[in-house]
């Protein structure tokens, strides 16, 4: 939502307004994966990754849940970096001016790759946090 509220605002002329709402966009993504250091911290203390003699000593399924969990929520954190990187140097060039009410193409595409980040898991959470 943050992020599509600053493409709206650059396109108002709102310059400041955009700005500051990819600031806040680039602090969601980091808090995500302040998020996902602990969870996977967590799981790796108590000897719960691919590979891991606790991990080996569970059935099949249970192994390739996690394998699955593990590569794909690491996939995803891997695209929200490179979110966060684009969307910075996104912040950067509207700070200095590059981007504009006139020139936004940018921006809005950069908004286009955050925002297919964010479907991807809509997707991933349901399948990794709430199926039982």
């Amino acid at each position: 939502l943050s992020m599509a509220l600053a493409i709206s605002a650059i396109q108002r002329g709102q310059t400041k307004k955009s700005f500051n709402l990819q600031i806040f966009t680039i602090i969601c993504g980091l808090l995500f994966l302040v998020n996902k250091y602990f969870e996977w911290g967590g799981k790796i203390s108590h000897g719960i990754y691919p590979g891991s003699q606790t991990l080996l000593a569970e059935e099949h399924g249970t192994i390739l849940f996690y394998g699955l969990y593990y590569v794909m929520t690491g996939l995803h954190g891997f695209h929200v970096i490179i979110g966060i990187v684009l969307l910075t140097v996104m912040a950067v060039f509207t700070h200095k001016g590059i981007i504009t009410k006139e020139k936004f193409i940018k921006l809005e595409n950069s908004g286009l790759y955050w925002h297919l980040v964010d479907l991807i898991w809509i997707y991933l959470f349901p399948l990794f946090y709430l199926i039982t």
